[in-house]
């Protein structure tokens, strides 16, 4: 209650610094003198001048946009507006059930201004004019919780918070390059699995972004309604930018959001060391590690930011190069949270298993690329159910990809996960065909598609997508305290018998209807399964010895 009193007194002694946020506006001169009237073709088509948004046959959003900075955001948000409204309502929605009070939300209202207060000052001009022009097409009904530009400038902010808060399971990325003897041409592929899950609503409609600015190079990113910020991308020198989340404390004051930092890489880099040069000069106010793949040096770098560290990583005498959610250059070698990061989570155990994945691979191409991605067993090929945060594909990704940056070709996933199509196109291609303004259908090379898994027509994955309803709603009854149908219980050890998940949520239910002999047995069988993390063992330990005090 104190720190609470303490945070609540902060928001309000700070209204100074709210108001001018509230004040800032990007330069938006000449706005009156842009077009914003789209042209609907069909209901998966829309034109304005050049620029263009189709829905490919995978359900994959195609956006080509280009101009200067105000001329992009206002394209982007005229073309999509109809995903950037279904973004909105999807976080939005996801806020009010999980602050169901009005009061409470008003508060959070304040605490979000509050929070955001100085982020005007570390964003840069020319993507303050980007977000703005999309925020003219955001739904007005939530201008009550923040004016559309803030909102859409708070968005992007939001996703660096999933990453600071990863400890409920909002992210677990994995990545890896590899050149040379490494691949079947010996030229530079990159593979990444894109693990920040906030609903199903929001992973469901996808685009991929392909960006023509007045000022930088061209680049592609797979993206969603709304944001201009880059978690996945490559442009047209061959910089390919993925973003994998590191261990940090909550932060206090928002100020560059990560996304916005590899978005300027993409748009502004076109080898290692203007990447670098570009990440060192942002400051940023999550700890982040960013895999750059560079065509010019044939070969990929992290470079690993946080609020008061900077470090590059590369690897000596190697043609392979792995990342998860720890940092591994010598400037964190002594960092401490960085350290329980690799001894608590399962970041050790995802790099482990995608170096071993990668070694074990003959000769890497692109489709060998995707079945790295998609594996769903352990370390050695053990089964450890579906859904395993230590498994390289947890059945939870907004998206996978792959590049070949020196062909600059990309593979995207449609859903579900990364276990859809692999969509495959060809930027120098794109390009050229966008930049004649003719485009009628979609952009991708249909002949270099990698088809979706054979996994996806098991009974073992209709099992985990029956075992994800159960869970969602059991989970939700455990902790209000409502009715369980006993059934419930069974069923996800059932539809999921390898997965230690399964097992602890039973053998919840069954402590708490005081059937502790059924507890017991359970937590003994979530115990003899992998689990995720080391809290969770520890945690689980506790539940067996209170259940045994209880028989």
């Amino acid at each position: 209650m104190k720190k609470f009193f303490v945070l609540f007194s902060l928001v309000f002694l700070s209204s100074c610094g709210i108001k001018k946020s509230y004040q800032d506006l990007p330069n938006v001169a000449g706005i009156s003198e842009v077009d914003t009237v789209r042209t609907k073709i069909s209901d998966t088509h829309f034109s304005l001048g050049k620029n263009n948004l189709f829905q490919n046959k995978y359900g994959v959003w195609e956006l080509y946009i280009e101009g200067d900075a105000l001329e992009l955001g206002l394209a982007n948000g005229a073309l999509t507006q109809d995903l950037i409204h279904h973004q909105e309502n999807a976080f939005m929605g996801k806020i009010n059930e999980m602050v169901p009070s009005e009061g409470y939300r008003n508060f959070l209202k304040k605490l979000v201004s509050w929070f955001n207060r100085k982020m005007y000052l570390y964003v840069p001009e020319e993507y303050k004019q980007e977000i703005y022009g999309v925020s003219r097409f955001g739904l007005t009904k939530y201008d009550e919780f923040a004016p559309a530009y803030l909102r859409m400038l708070y968005f992007h902010g939001a996703h660096d918070i999933g990453h600071a808060l990863q400890d409920l399971m909002l992210v677990g990325c994995t990545s890896f390059a590899a050149w040379d003897d490494k691949t079947a041409d010996g030229e530079l592929l990159l593979g990444r699995n894109f693990d920040f899950y906030a609903g199903d609503e929001f992973s469901n409609q996808k685009m991929v972004a392909f960006v023509n600015p007045d000022d930088g190079h061209k680049f592609m990113m797979y993206t969603w309604g709304g944001m201009i910020g880059a978690v996945s991308g490559m442009n047209e020198e061959g910089i390919t930018v993925t973003i994998n989340a590191g261990k940090s404390k909550i932060p206090m004051l928002a100020k560059d959001p990560i996304t916005l930092v590899s978005r300027e890489i993409l748009q502004h880099a076109s080898n290692l060391e203007d990447a670098i040069e570009i990440a060192r000069k942002r400051e940023v106010f999550v700890s982040e590690s960013i895999m750059i793949g560079s065509a010019k040096d044939h070969k990929a770098i992290l470079i690993e930011v946080s609020p008061k560290n900077f470090g590059v990583y590369k690897v000596e005498n190697s043609d392979q190069l792995i990342c998860s959610n720890h940092f591994q250059s010598s400037a964190y070698q002594d960092d401490k949270r960085n350290q329980k990061t690799i001894k608590e989570s399962h970041t050790q155990y995802r790099y482990e298993r995608m170096t071993q994945l990668v070694s074990e691979a003959d000769k890497l191409t692109p489709k060998k690329a995707v079945e790295i991605l998609r594996n769903r067993r352990g370390l050695n090929g053990e089964n450890i159910g579906y859904g395993n945060e230590k498994a390289i594909n947890q059945l939870l990704a907004h998206h996978g990809i792959v590049f070949k940056p020196e062909e600059k070709k990309v593979w995207l996933s449609a859903n579900p996960y990364q276990m859809g199509a692999f969509i495959s196109y060809d930027l120098e291609n794109v390009f050229a065909e966008f930049e004649k303004g003719n485009v009628s259908g979609s952009v991708m090379n249909a002949e270099e598609v990698i088809p979706e898994s054979d996994f996806l027509q098991t009974k073992n994955y209709k099992n985990y997508e029956e075992y994800r309803k159960i869970r969602e709603s059991f989970v939700q009854d455990l902790k209000h305290e409502n009715p369980i149908n006993p059934d419930d219980a069974e069923a996800l050890k059932q539809l999921n018998p390898y997965f230690w998940q399964a097992y602890y949520l039973s053998g919840q239910y069954y402590y708490r209807e005081g059937n502790y002999k059924k507890a017991i047995i359970d937590f003994k069988q979530a115990l003899r399964r992998e689990i995720s993390t080391l809290p969770e063992k520890e945690h689980l330990k506790k539940l067996l010895k209170k259940s045994y005090r209880k028989l």
